[in-house]
């Protein structure tokens, strides 16, 4: 798994406003295989990407509007900027009940859950909003219109995110080989993990707002789930793709948490072996 990431800085951390109330997300491993994907502190490991084995579904595109730059709030108590960390917790979690309508122009329908471990002082329903905002941005993966999402509170799903503390990370990381030392997150087989750590605090790595990283989490882990790999940076002054592993440093590019640019463009680099 590399080097050990050291504990992030406290810094001032800075909220910006997403649009809410959108379309979204789910994502299907085939056969359900044991897949492990290391998060952005290291290279995949298991097989290769997975596959679809479900016939496409039609979705609808719903694309919400892009938030403004200069949009900002500054957090207040019970929003996640504030709430505490706990080391550990029970390892059980809460799911969403929340729904939403496909969102993307082609391939199969990917739907997901979204999850909260018991004990975190954070709204299942507020992060289930909040990743389906993410998924149904114009610069996220429904961008090239092959891939699209819906967020589902019941029934049969294809992929999960699941928000938990550090400890539970490291258990469900760690049972598939993967070392995330409390401080990172990582996607095994149909599972996203992502660590609460991350989730309130951002990176110091990272030049933005805390839900821009939140943005470059799900990204990224997502991104996995869709046979993307590990890649590094295309060049100095360009922005970091998604798939860069950007908690362990920039190498000349600048912080980014989206997969497109605003012109449609792929934001990719050098695969990392």
């Amino acid at each position: 798994m590399g080097k050990r990431v050291p504990a992030p800085r406290r810094r001032r951390l800075y909220t910006r406003a997403l649009p809410l109330g959108l379309g979204v997300t789910a994502l299907l491993v085939g056969g359900g295989a044991a897949l492990a994907d290391r998060s952005e502190s290291g290279p995949t490991a298991g097989a290769g990407a997975p596959q679809d084995d479900k016939p496409p579904s039609t979705a609808t595109t719903k694309p919400p509007p892009s938030p403004s730059a200069s949009a900002s709030a500054e957090p207040s108590p019970g929003t996640p900027s504030r709430i505490p960390i706990p080391p550990d917790g029970p390892g059980t979690f809460t799911t969403a009940r929340s729904a939403g309508s496909p969102v993307g122009s082609g391939g199969t329908v990917r739907r997901y859950k979204v999850l909260v471990e018991k004990g975190i002082d954070l709204s299942e329903r507020e992060a289930a909003v909040e990743i389906e905002t993410i998924l149904a941005h114009p610069r996220g993966w429904t961008s090239d219109g092959r891939h699209s999402f819906q967020l589902v509170g019941s029934g049969p799903s294809d992929f999960e995110v699941k928000i938990a503390t550090p400890g539970t990370v490291d258990r469900i990381c760690g049972a598939a080989g993967l070392l995330t030392r409390g401080e990172v997150n990582c996607t095994v087989g149909r599972t996203v993990v992502v660590n609460l750590k991350r989730w309130v605090l951002g990176s110091d790595q990272f030049d933005g707002p805390v839900t821009e990283y939140r943005a470059l989490i799900i990204n990224h882990e997502v991104g996995h789930r869709l046979g993307r790999g590990h890649v590094t940076c295309g060049g100095a002054g360009k922005p970091a793709p998604a798939m860069m592993q950007q908690i362990k440093g920039l190498r000349g590019c600048h912080a980014n948490a989206w997969p497109y640019a605003e012109n449609g463009t792929y934001i990719t680099g050098p695969a990392v072996p």
